[in-house]
């Protein structure tokens, strides 16, 4: 590593959403591998979630550290420790978290201005516009970076840019997404639940998000560019701004411990979690996870539960949210004593990348979310689409439509993480087994979707490792970072 990038300190600003955080985190450890200085900036109990694999950094002599800030939680009127959009108590306040992010900027900077050696770029998540304010008063250049691909940030920078949405009148109908490469239907629901939001704060802060990607010096994406060309060139070409893809990002957890614990303590030992899959057959096992947001109500995870004993293929199921009615079923109808033969029901965090890396894994059932979309990609896994809400119907489609690694379980209508107890329509337990049988069909269709999908996990491989296009994108950027620094040290030693 040249001195110059052992002389660089990136700040990273991840928000506080697991979908958002671990990827951040990740993306530090990369730069920190690189010999550049990394600080990552966020609150106690989020630094909490990830402190023993930032700690093992440390230990490997990675030039890493983790700063915190206290969100003035009283002040919005949020519960003491409730730091994370997960730990949010009722839909009405996921806005609160909003205005107590707002609040941080004040304290960041002066975090900042104390920082030695002082920071040569900022790399925040995009719903924190204000580092960009930061950024041009310290005369350092901002990178922003978003949860989800190219595709699905492409797909949403149209729809808040062009007026397409105002010449759809129906909320059921399909329509043709325009400008994009390939052929896209999607609803208006289903193209507009990341955006503007119904509120004012909400609405105030994506046109500032959208104003401070104006100013920034550049996008970093985790993606490849082997699995989105058309969609990347489509993407800068769009913003107008230089896009680095990194990715997966996930990659560089190559310990055990590293990639058991990535975002959280996982809800089951990871020697028991391999002893269960080291039992069954290759490509036999569906895993199922409807993320750290998504969750079933109670009525759809009966459902859910009884798709998957109808289908009588192994599953191991992470149940995220719980009810006392769920656990009343369970308990009841003997659920855990009908399926213990061949499924293993775990309540909590799950060691995904474990668990999708084993040989026992032949498919996933997903919530679409960017992470989860993009774990499953890297470990050659195709899957069944489930999406909720924000861009997870936009990467569902990128799935199905583009990659043709997937199977669509059939959900239309997007439903917010709070407001999934008042769904109205629930998938049956036939529509979800026979989705879970077409996903692990050997026939024709089936094999295709597997082979497409193990292709994909190959080239993710590949993208990360040196010489692979997201290692020189990351050397690039690196390079972009330097050559700017040093542009800047100039123009201030000439005017001095």
């Amino acid at each position: 590593m040249s001195s110059s990038h052992a002389d660089l300190h990136f700040v990273l600003f991840p928000l506080m959403a697991q979908g958002h955080l671990i990827p951040m985190v990740d993306m530090a450890r990369i730069l920190a591998q690189r010999g550049a200085m990394v600080t990552i900036i966020t609150t106690p109990v989020n630094a909490n979630r990830f402190r023993s694999v930032i700690d093992r950094a440390i230990k490997s002599k990675l030039k890493i550290q983790v700063l915190e800030l206290q969100l003035r939680l009283a002040e919005v009127g949020l519960p003491e420790g409730c730091e994370n959009f997960d730990l949010i108590p009722s839909p009405a306040q996921a806005v609160n978290m909003f205005s107590a992010m707002v609040m941080l900027e004040e304290p960041a900077e002066k975090m900042l201005q104390g920082l030695c050696p002082p920071p040569s770029c900022i790399i925040s998540d995009g719903a924190f516009p204000w580092t960009m304010d930061i950024a041009k008063r310290l005369n350092v250049p901002r990178l922003v970076f978003y949860g989800p691909g190219c595709f699905a940030f492409l797909c949403i920078h149209i729809v808040t840019s062009t007026n397409i949405l105002d010449e759809i009148d129906s909320n059921s109908q399909y329509f043709v997404m325009p400008g994009l490469p390939d052929r896209i239907e999607v609803t208006k629901p289903q193209a507009s639940t990341w955006g503007k939001g119904d509120t004012k704060e909400t609405t105030d802060n994506f046109e500032r998000m959208q104003e401070a990607e104006k100013s920034s010096y550049g996008i970093v994406v985790n993606s490849f560019e082997e699995l989105e060309p058309k969609y990347v060139e489509e993407f800068a070409k769009f913003t107008g701004k230089k896009v680095w893809c990194i990715g997966p990002v996930s990659q560089c957890n190559e310990s055990l411990q590293d990639i058991a614990e990535r975002g959280n303590k996982a809800a089951i030992n990871e020697q028991d979690c391999l002893k269960w899959m080291d039992l069954r057959e290759p490509e036999s096992v569906v895993y199922v996870c409807l993320g750290s947001l998504s969750y079933a109500s109670t009525k759809q995870a009966i459902e859910l539960a009884l798709g998957l004993e109808l289908a009588n293929i192994p599953f191991i199921w992470f149940i995220r949210n719980t009810s006392e009615e769920l656990e009343k079923w369970i308990l009841e109808e003997g659920y855990k004593e009908r399926i213990k033969d061949r499924g293993l029901m775990v309540h909590g965090w799950a060691p995904q990348m474990l668990i999708l890396s084993h040989q026992a894994i032949g498919g996933f059932i997903t919530h679409c979310g960017w992470n989860s979309t993009l774990e499953g990609i890297s470990a050659g896994i195709p899957m069944v689409t489930w999406p909720h809400f924000a861009e997870q119907f936009l990467n569902e489609r990128f799935v199905i439509d583009v990659l043709k690694i997937g199977v669509k379980i059939g959900v239309e209508v997007p439903i917010m993480y709070f407001e999934q107890d008042k769904e109205e329509k629930f998938l049956t337990r036939e529509e979800i087994k026979a989705a879970i049988e077409a996903l692990m069909d050997i026939e024709e269709e089936g094999q295709g979707r597997r082979n497409r999908a193990r292709e994909l996990g190959e080239m993710a491989k590949g993208a990360m490792e040196e010489g692979g296009s997201s290692h020189h994108n990351m050397t690039m950027m690196i390079q972009a970072i330097t050559e700017e620094v040093a542009k800047q040290t100039k123009v201030i030693k000439d005017v001095v």
